[in-house]
Order: C-alpha cells, then sequence, then structure tokens
C-alpha cells in the first residue's frame, strides 16, 4: 500500500514594508536561479536593491581559464541586474569554490551591510540539499551562513570595530542594527513566498543573460522559462498565485 502524499504547508506573504535590501550570494547567476523574479517586482515598486557577490564565479567554466572567465561572468552578471532594474553589483572576489565560513568570510560582508545599511538582506538557500534530494555546493552553504551571523555583527560595534569610526580605529564606517530580517531564496525550509506573476518573465530574462556560463555548463537543451517555471509553480500553489519566490525567513530582532 502506498504511504500518502504530505501536503505542502501554505507560504506567508512576505513583509515588503521596506525600502532598501542587499543581496549577498557567492557567485553570479547565483541570484537568477530563482530569486530574479522577485527582485524585478521589488524594483518595479521603487525599492532600492543592490548585489554583492562574494566571488566572481571564475571557477565555474571548466573551459575557461579563470583569468578568461572572471571579467565574463562579472559582466554577465551586470547585465542581468539591469534586467531586474538593479544598477549596484559588487564583487568581493575572494576565490570561488573554496570560500569557508569562518571570521574572515563575516568580516568582508559585514563591511557590505555597514555600507549599503540595508532594512532586508538576501541571500540564497544555504541549508545541505536542494528540497532534501541535490547536495547543495560549499560555497553556498558558507556564504549563507556568514550572511546570518554578518548582519549581528555588523550592528555590535565592538565586532570588527576597525571598520568604524573612532578614536582607536581607522574606518569610516558606523554600525548598522537595522536589518529586520534576512531572507534566504530557495531554501527547502521556506515559509514565506512573494507573488512573482507580473515580473516573472524579467527574472528568466536575467537568467538568460548568464548565456556563456549556460553554455559551458553544457545544458544545451536549458530552457530557463521551464526551469524557473517548476519551482514559481509550485510555490505559487502553496501561496495562492499563479506564480511565487519561495523564501525562508530569520528575523534579527534588532530593537525589540
Amino acid at each position: 500500500m502506498s504511504q500518502p502524499t504530505e501536503t505542502p504547508q501554505p507560504l506567508e506573504h512576505l513583509d515588503e514594508t521596506w525600502q532598501r535590501m542587499l543581496c549577498v550570494v557567492a557567485h553570479p547567476d547565483d541570484l537568477e536561479f530563482g530569486a530574479a523574479a522577485a527582485v524585478a517586482r521589488w524594483t518595479g515598486q521603487g525599492k532600492e536593491v543592490a548585489y554583492c557577490m562574494v566571488t566572481s564565479g571564475e571557477a565555474g567554466i571548466d573551459a575557461l581559464h579563470p583569468d578568461e572567465a572572471r571579467p565574463l561572468r562579472e559582466q554577465e552578471q551586470v547585465d542581468s541586474a539591469r534586467v531586474v532594474g538593479v544598477d549596484v553589483v559588487e564583487f568581493l572576489g575572494l576565490p570561488d569554490g573554496v570560500l569557508e565560513y569562518g571570521v574572515a568570510l563575516r568580516r568582508v560582508i559585514a563591511e557590505v551591510v555597514r555600507r549599503h545599511r540595508p532594512d532586508i538582506v538576501l541571500t540564497g538557500n544555504f541549508r545541505e540539499t536542494w528540497g532534501g534530494r541535490n547536495l547543495n555546493q560549499a560555497d553556498h552553504i558558507a556564504v549563507g551562513q556568514a550572511v546570518l551571523d554578518a548582519v549581528r555583527d555588523a550592528g555590535n560595534r565592538w565586532v570588527f570595530p576597525e571598520q568604524l569610526t573612532g578614536e582607536r580605529s581607522v574606518g569610516t564606517l558606523e554600525s548598522w542594527g537595522g536589518v529586520r530580517e534576512v531572507w534566504a531564496f530557495g531554501s527547502p525550509q521556506a515559509t514565506h513566498a512573494v507573488d512573482t506573476t507580473s515580473s516573472f518573465d524579467a527574472g528568466v530574462a536575467s537568467l538568460e543573460a548568464h548565456r556563456a556560463y549556460i553554455d559551458g555548463l553544457g545544458w544545451e537543451d536549458f530552457d530557463a522559462r521551464e526551469f524557473l517555471e517548476g519551482m514559481a509553480r509550485a510555490s505559487g500553489q502553496r501561496l495562492g498565485t499563479p506564480l511565487a519566490a519561495p523564501f525562508e525567513v530569520f528575523a534579527m530582532g534588532w530593537g525589540e
């Protein structure tokens, strides 16, 4: 006798009463595999969104030496961001494929948070798997975990104080404890989502802008729309909309 299939839990609507978002992910293309349509929705609402790539994805194309892949992947990310209304794209330049969670990674991300002073920080899925099946990549896990801690670090003036203004510091920044929540897109433990029905086409075009990377993976028959629709339709059913992007939400709790 077959076991009954567990019904997915409904998703709650994200709180969109914010103005500034910082997206921090490991590689160019990470945001486009699930979050770009949501970003297009938010920039269309007049919200400010900035991208920060911890690496330049230089180890992502087997046929290209990293020195050749780096500028190509950076340009594809800049072009992809513009499709969804994002003009600020930063690359931290850490080595692709060998990121490690720890103080050093927390430090560089905390500096970015302190510079941008966002209300919401968005990162990628950092759970062990995608949907309980495919294993996640090590860089994704390291960055997502570091983002959570770096957001807390950014609000503590005694953590990485060399970044801050003060008598014993050489930095020019102020601590920033104004991040309300961190959102991890594509998490198998997602509890919230946002309707991407009207912005879905922009999300597809944003992924298609990574053509050299997709070709480099040998995905000759890859269809960006078909790929993105699978998750978007499933998430939309749980949200009550045709299409949606799912997120795991972590409340930071500053000031409460």
